[in-house]
């Protein structure tokens, strides 16, 4: 079937470009005909049963112009999505889209969309690269913070007579009042509170440091001018504190019966081996990620790429947009953030520039290197790499392949899928080479070399080959 949308591509100075895009008349029809059925469901019109009136009904009562306008604010999404598809362009911060004339009954509906793109990367030298890998270690340090993370899990909560220090547990009831009045959410019974934790407003869990078990205790506190219970911000509240339980964490010794109640091993040698065991795991997962992006890294320094500032800082934004999302998920929200960090959206985008920046850089390489090495994914590889997403989703891959295809999506899954297959083929064409080694030879790379390379000097030497980590 012929898509519904034609586009044409003109490409403008700065990594940009205008997609100009037509929509089929059919296709217009069809939206105008099912806006048409949608305002019909809520229309009582003599001779018709609700719900049950024609869309042409509709539209004669209505009036087409008004039932277009409504069908073309519901489709412009979804259109701007088919454009950007049909484009073949890999869009970068905001569209600037201008919508045509309505169109008459049978003709196309236009728009165009001005828009940054990822840049073109110009390649060098990408295979054979010598990158710097540095061997798995286990410090002595982080397996003391891992085995002092299974004492932790394994401690109990003791009663002691003595006053309350910092670290220590206390139960407490307590009743806050503002002018001797109870205020909402100032009252709690049985709580434990962790003195030190910082759980509560700066200053309450200070003045029950040396209290003991049964003592009684006024602790004046002062909301802070920002505090979330807008109600309290600023004010002054009386809390009368009654301390029913003073707590110690107790660690476990560390022998053969905390390896046993901790994993069920025979010895605590053999729980510190497997303990090291799973570091050194950990830490080869973190030097293979590691690895792969200097390996990119370095292929992207021989490379050409011309990021303009606008779309640098375009794809900042995103990355901040990004991150909000991901704050906002976790139960903080972006205001909440901005004022933890004291900044505006405008600042975080600026402190964001140069990793946007490499990032795009990346995606560059990533793309010419798919084009160089004819990196073309079939829908039987990109099914098998939607095995573990149709696992979770309980489908089998090739149903989620075709959902992902009706929903438009595909292509951009393809286009994933290049990008790691370009990037395996620099890991497995790259040498990796001692962390030592790599830096000696970095040192070998000066700027006067540098300007020689970027000026065509003919120095027999190439960026690649000291960029590594």
């Amino acid at each position: 079937m012929a898509s519904a949308v034609k586009t044409n591509v003109t490409e403008l100075p700065e990594s940009r470009v205008r997609v100009e895009a037509e929509i089929a008349p059919e296709e217009v029809e069809r939206r105008v005909a099912q806006t048409a059925a949608a305002i019909g469901r809520e229309m009582r019109i003599p001779g018709f049963r609700k719900g049950k009136v024609p869309p042409p009904v509709i539209i004669r009562r209505v009036g087409r112009e008004a039932v277009l306008d409504e069908a073309v604010r519901e489709s412009l999404g979804a259109w701007y999505v088919d454009a950007i598809d049909a484009s073949g362009i890999v869009p970068v911060g905001d569209p600037k889209l201008d919508l045509g004339d309505l169109p008459g009954e049978g003709e196309p509906l236009t728009f165009s969309i001005e828009i940054g793109v990822r840049p073109t990367a110009i390649l060098g030298e990408y295979k054979g690269l010598e990158v710097g890998r540095r061997e798995p270690e286990v410090s002595d340090e982080a397996m003391d913070h891992n085995v002092q993370e299974l004492r932790e899990r394994m401690a109990k909560l003791e009663s002691v007579d003595g006053p309350a220090q910092r670290g220590d547990f206390v139960v407490i009831d307590y009743l806050g009042t503002i002018d001797d009045e109870p205020f909402v959410g100032g009252e709690g019974r049985d709580q434990l509170l962790e003195l030190g934790s910082g759980r509560l407003v700066e200053g309450f869990e200070d003045q029950l440091q040396g209290a003991t078990a049964g003592q009684e205790r006024t602790v004046e506190i002062t909301f802070p001018e920002d505090y979330q219970g807008k109600e309290l911000a600023g004010r002054t509240a009386s809390f009368a504190v009654t301390v029913k339980d003073v707590k110690r964490k107790e660690l476990p010794e560390l022998d053969d019966d905390f390896a046993a109640d901790v994993a069920g091993f025979d010895s605590l040698e053999e729980l510190l081996e497997d303990a090291r065991s799973k570091l050194e795991e950990t830490d080869r997962e973190a030097i293979e990620e590691d690895y792969r992006q200097a390996v990119l890294d370095a292929a992207t320094a021989n490379a050409r790429v011309d990021v303009p500032g606008d779309l640098v800082h375009a794809r900042a934004h995103e990355l901040v947009g990004r991150l909000m999302h991901s704050l906002e998920h976790g139960g903080i929200s972006k205001e909440t953030y901005l004022q933890i960090t004291g900044k505006d959206e405008e600042q975080l985008a600026a402190e964001a520039e140069p990793e946007a920046d490499q990032a795009l850089r990346r995606e560059a390489v990533l793309a010419a290197i798919v084009e160089a090495e004819g990196i073309a994914p079939s829908d039987e590889e990109v099914a098998e790499a939607l095995e573990v997403s149709a696992e979770r989703e309980g489908v089998a891959p090739a149903k989620l392949l075709e959902r992902l295809r009706k929903a438009g999506r595909l292509e951009a899954v393809r286009d994933d899928l290049s990008a790691r297959r370009a990037l395996d083929v620099l890991v497995e064409g790259a040498t990796p080479i001692s962390v030592e080694q790599a830096k000696a030879r970095d040192k070998l790379w000066t700027p006067e070399k540098e300007a020689a390379h970027e000026g065509g000097g003919g120095e027999l030497w190439t960026p690649g080959e000291g960029a590594a980590t």
